[in-house]
Protein backbone atom coordinates (compact mmCIF):
# COMPACT_ATOMS: atom_id res chain seq x y z
CA UNK A 1 0.00 0.00 0.00
CA UNK A 2 2.66 2.20 0.75
CA UNK A 3 4.32 1.55 -2.41
CA UNK A 4 1.14 2.51 -4.34
CA UNK A 5 0.99 5.96 -2.23
CA UNK A 6 4.54 6.94 -3.05
CA UNK A 7 3.80 6.16 -6.31
CA UNK A 8 0.80 8.29 -6.33
CA UNK A 9 2.99 11.20 -4.70
CA UNK A 10 5.30 11.05 -7.61
CA UNK A 11 2.93 11.36 -10.25
CA UNK A 12 0.96 14.37 -7.98
CA UNK A 13 4.20 16.62 -7.80
CA UNK A 14 5.33 15.72 -11.00
CA UNK A 15 2.13 16.57 -12.64
CA UNK A 16 2.37 20.11 -10.24
CA UNK A 17 5.74 20.65 -11.51
CA UNK A 18 4.81 20.41 -15.00
CA UNK A 19 1.74 22.86 -14.49
CA UNK A 20 4.02 25.51 -12.57
CA UNK A 21 6.76 24.98 -15.44
CA UNK A 22 3.98 25.67 -17.75
CA UNK A 23 2.77 28.72 -16.01
CA UNK A 24 5.42 30.12 -15.31
CA UNK A 25 6.29 29.35 -19.02
CA UNK A 26 3.04 31.47 -20.28
CA UNK A 27 3.83 34.61 -18.08
CA UNK A 28 7.44 35.10 -20.04
CA UNK A 29 5.62 34.52 -23.47
CA UNK A 30 3.24 37.05 -22.18
CA UNK A 31 5.19 39.40 -21.00
CA UNK A 32 7.71 39.44 -24.27
CA UNK A 33 4.38 39.57 -26.04
CA UNK A 34 3.64 42.91 -24.33
CA UNK A 35 6.90 44.15 -24.34
CA UNK A 36 7.25 43.37 -28.44
CA UNK A 37 3.25 45.06 -28.56
CA UNK A 38 3.53 47.89 -26.46
CA UNK A 39 6.05 50.05 -28.45
CA UNK A 40 3.83 52.30 -31.40
CA UNK A 41 4.42 53.84 -34.56
CA UNK A 42 1.60 56.81 -34.74
CA UNK A 43 1.10 59.24 -37.32
CA UNK A 44 -0.30 62.60 -36.20
CA UNK A 45 -2.24 64.90 -37.80
CA UNK A 46 -3.00 68.78 -36.90
CA UNK A 47 -6.22 69.64 -37.40
CA UNK A 48 -7.64 72.80 -38.81
CA UNK A 49 -7.88 74.25 -35.26
CA UNK A 50 -4.43 73.82 -34.77
CA UNK A 51 -5.16 70.23 -32.13
CA UNK A 52 -4.04 67.09 -33.03
CA UNK A 53 -5.19 63.54 -33.50
CA UNK A 54 -3.95 60.11 -34.40
CA UNK A 55 -5.38 58.57 -38.08
CA UNK A 56 -2.89 55.70 -37.58
CA UNK A 57 -1.18 53.78 -35.19
CA UNK A 58 0.53 50.23 -35.58
CA UNK A 59 2.60 48.20 -32.77
CA UNK A 60 5.74 47.79 -33.30
CA UNK A 61 9.08 46.05 -32.35
CA UNK A 62 11.45 48.78 -32.88
CA UNK A 63 11.63 51.84 -30.30
CA UNK A 64 7.95 54.15 -30.59
CA UNK A 65 8.08 57.07 -33.07
CA UNK A 66 6.18 59.25 -34.48
CA UNK A 67 5.28 61.10 -38.39
CA UNK A 68 3.66 64.45 -37.53
CA UNK A 69 1.83 65.91 -39.95
CA UNK A 70 1.09 69.55 -39.91
CA UNK A 71 0.09 72.77 -41.98
CA UNK A 72 2.90 75.79 -41.81
CA UNK A 73 1.92 79.13 -41.92
CA UNK A 74 2.03 79.20 -45.86
CA UNK A 75 -1.29 76.42 -45.81
CA UNK A 76 1.88 73.69 -47.22
CA UNK A 77 1.52 70.63 -45.43
CA UNK A 78 4.75 69.00 -43.68
CA UNK A 79 5.78 65.96 -42.28
CA UNK A 80 8.30 65.24 -39.35
CA UNK A 81 9.56 62.53 -37.45
CA UNK A 82 9.64 62.53 -34.04
CA UNK A 83 11.86 60.46 -32.15
CA UNK A 84 11.09 58.08 -28.63
CA UNK A 85 12.82 60.22 -26.82
CA UNK A 86 11.41 63.57 -28.55
CA UNK A 87 7.89 61.64 -27.47
CA UNK A 88 8.98 60.61 -24.22
CA UNK A 89 10.02 63.78 -23.06
CA UNK A 90 6.53 66.01 -24.19
CA UNK A 91 4.54 62.70 -22.80
CA UNK A 92 6.73 63.13 -19.23
CA UNK A 93 6.09 67.55 -19.23
CA UNK A 94 1.97 66.52 -19.86
CA UNK A 95 2.01 63.87 -17.11
CA UNK A 96 3.80 66.89 -15.25
CA UNK A 97 0.69 68.79 -16.02
CA UNK A 98 -1.45 66.03 -15.58
CA UNK A 99 0.21 65.62 -11.32
CA UNK A 100 -0.57 68.97 -11.13
CA UNK A 101 -3.97 69.30 -12.41
CA UNK A 102 -3.82 71.46 -15.36
CA UNK A 103 -3.68 69.20 -18.23
CA UNK A 104 -5.62 69.67 -21.10
CA UNK A 105 -6.25 65.84 -21.10
CA UNK A 106 -8.37 66.14 -17.58
CA UNK A 107 -11.05 68.29 -18.84
CA UNK A 108 -14.16 67.45 -19.53
CA UNK A 109 -14.78 69.46 -22.93
CA UNK A 110 -16.67 67.10 -24.60
CA UNK A 111 -17.14 66.94 -28.89
CA UNK A 112 -14.14 68.75 -29.85
CA UNK A 113 -11.54 66.38 -31.53
CA UNK A 114 -8.22 66.40 -30.65
CA UNK A 115 -5.67 67.93 -28.17
CA UNK A 116 -1.81 69.63 -28.07
CA UNK A 117 0.58 67.45 -29.31
CA UNK A 118 1.63 66.36 -25.70
CA UNK A 119 -1.56 65.36 -24.57
CA UNK A 120 -1.50 63.38 -27.85
CA UNK A 121 1.05 61.48 -27.16
CA UNK A 122 0.36 60.85 -23.41
CA UNK A 123 -2.90 60.00 -24.31
CA UNK A 124 -2.33 57.49 -27.08
CA UNK A 125 1.17 56.02 -25.77
CA UNK A 126 1.54 56.53 -22.27
CA UNK A 127 1.99 53.05 -21.23
CA UNK A 128 4.84 52.29 -24.30
CA UNK A 129 6.35 55.70 -23.16
CA UNK A 130 5.81 56.32 -19.11
CA UNK A 131 5.38 52.70 -17.93
CA UNK A 132 2.32 50.49 -18.24
CA UNK A 133 1.58 51.31 -14.43
CA UNK A 134 1.28 54.96 -15.57
CA UNK A 135 -1.01 54.07 -18.11
CA UNK A 136 -3.15 52.06 -15.92
CA UNK A 137 -3.74 54.68 -14.02
CA UNK A 138 -4.34 58.05 -16.42
CA UNK A 139 -7.16 55.34 -18.35
CA UNK A 140 -8.43 54.71 -14.52
CA UNK A 141 -9.27 58.68 -14.82
CA UNK A 142 -12.55 59.09 -16.34
CA UNK A 143 -12.08 62.11 -18.17
CA UNK A 144 -8.71 61.05 -18.94
CA UNK A 145 -9.89 58.63 -20.56
CA UNK A 146 -12.80 60.39 -22.84
CA UNK A 147 -10.23 62.55 -24.00
CA UNK A 148 -8.05 60.34 -25.06
CA UNK A 149 -10.68 58.23 -27.31
CA UNK A 150 -11.29 61.67 -28.55
CA UNK A 151 -7.43 61.84 -29.92
CA UNK A 152 -7.39 58.15 -31.72
CA UNK A 153 -8.91 58.07 -35.07
CA UNK A 154 -7.01 55.25 -36.08
CA UNK A 155 -8.62 52.22 -37.23
CA UNK A 156 -6.17 50.36 -34.92
CA UNK A 157 -8.57 51.74 -32.36
CA UNK A 158 -11.86 51.35 -33.58
CA UNK A 159 -13.93 48.36 -33.24
CA UNK A 160 -13.56 45.54 -36.01
CA UNK A 161 -17.62 45.58 -36.32
CA UNK A 162 -17.62 48.82 -38.60
CA UNK A 163 -21.33 48.95 -37.02
CA UNK A 164 -20.65 52.27 -34.92
CA UNK A 165 -19.46 53.91 -37.69
CA UNK A 166 -22.49 53.56 -39.95
CA UNK A 167 -24.45 56.37 -39.82
CA UNK A 168 -28.03 54.32 -39.79
CA UNK A 169 -28.74 50.77 -39.63
CA UNK A 170 -31.60 48.65 -39.60
CA UNK A 171 -32.77 46.69 -36.65
CA UNK A 172 -35.19 43.63 -36.69
CA UNK A 173 -37.31 43.52 -33.13
CA UNK A 174 -38.39 40.77 -31.92
CA UNK A 175 -41.52 40.12 -33.48
CA UNK A 176 -40.03 40.74 -37.07
CA UNK A 177 -40.89 44.22 -37.65
CA UNK A 178 -38.05 46.61 -38.60
CA UNK A 179 -37.27 50.06 -38.06
CA UNK A 180 -34.49 52.24 -39.04
CA UNK A 181 -32.55 54.21 -36.65
CA UNK A 182 -30.04 56.68 -37.02
CA UNK A 183 -26.64 56.98 -34.64
CA UNK A 184 -28.53 60.59 -33.59
CA UNK A 185 -31.93 59.06 -32.14
CA UNK A 186 -32.59 57.19 -29.05
CA UNK A 187 -35.06 55.27 -30.05
CA UNK A 188 -34.88 51.08 -29.60
CA UNK A 189 -36.56 48.08 -30.54
CA UNK A 190 -37.22 45.24 -28.09
CA UNK A 191 -35.26 42.11 -28.75
CA UNK A 192 -32.50 44.20 -30.38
Amino acid sequence: MKHIYSIASGVALGSAGIVMMSVLGGCESSQQEQKQQQNKFLVIEQLSDGKYVVVEEMPTEGPSRAIIRETDANGNKTERIMSEAEMKALAEQEYKKVQDGTSETLSSSEGSAGMGLAGTILAVAAGSLLGNMIGNALMNNKNFSQRASTVNQSAYNRPASGASSAASSTKKSYFGGSSATSSSSSSSTYGG
